[in-house]
């Protein structure tokens, strides 16, 4: 079931998503050459409880840190450790929090130091489509044309949208009704409503679109090696249209 959020709810959820963001302003100023993943899940740790929040990703479904660090062609669900961060590469973090029964989501990608045109260019094209599946986020719109928005942006660039992963729906739950695919053709699926909260998030590859899972049963990685961003977002669809929550200063 979809669930329609009322204000009050929504402004719990605006809470944890508050910190979702400030988590992710604060490790931009920490990810540089030289530092470990590990590290970074630490601050990130200790930042979220210092607001209040308890960390979402740590013990769900057994996972054993509290944000995921994917670094080049890791897509998604990385998991800290002891390496190193090297200059050039790219490093998505995502970031989930609980506070008073609400969950809030969100991620960013980031460069470690300089990194080249290539590089820089994916992760633009990864933020701007994000921009764009949210903008299609309002009441009458059909759940498809998020994914539709997001894929017709991407794919002129030659890049590849992951299919194996997708948004979902969240509020009490990390993960509820509906998934939101990033690609797909657009007036399908359910009539978006006001009210409604929605975890936004294209992981886009440089290359093909297909993905692998690691030994480690979490980490994802691009088939063919190269890089892939990724950039998320908890929005509620408000009346006048979507109001993103997980603002990053």
């Amino acid at each position: 079931m979809v669930h329609i959020r009322t204000n009050e709810e929504i402004a719990l959820m605006q809470e944890s998503c508050r910190i979702v963001g400030a988590t992710l302003n604060m490790l931009r100023g920490e990810i540089r050459p030289g530092v470990s993943t590990r590290h970074l899940n630490q601050l990130a740790e200790e930042f979220i409880r210092e607001q209040g929040g308890t960390p979402a990703f740590k013990g769900y479904r057994d996972y054993p840190a509290s944000i995921c660090t994917s670094i080049n062609e890791e897509v998604v669900h990385g998991i800290p450790s002891g390496r190193i961060l090297v200059e050039g590469e790219i490093l998505s973090v995502d970031v989930g929090v609980a506070k008073n029964g609400y969950l809030g989501d969100g991620a960013c990608t980031f460069a470690v130091g300089a990194i080249d045109a290539d590089k820089h260019k994916l992760m633009q094209v990864t933020e701007e489509a994000l921009y764009e599946g949210i903008a299609q986020a309002r009441p009458g719109n059909h759940l498809s044309d998020i994914g539709h928005a997001i894929q017709r942006h991407v794919e002129q660039y030659g890049y590849g949208v992951v299919r194996t992963l997708v948004g979902h729906g969240i509020g009490r739950d990390l993960h509820e009704p509906p998934e939101v695919p990033n690609y797909g053709d657009p007036g399908r699926g359910p009539l978006l409503k006001a009210g409604m909260c929605l975890a936004i998030e294209p992981m886009v590859n440089a290359g093909t679109y297909q993905v692998q899972l690691q030994d480690d049963g979490w980490t994802v990685i691009t088939a063919d090696r190269l890089p892939s961003a990724h950039f998320e977002h908890t929005i509620a669809i408000r009346t006048t249209g979507p109001e993103i929550l997980t603002q990053i200063a």
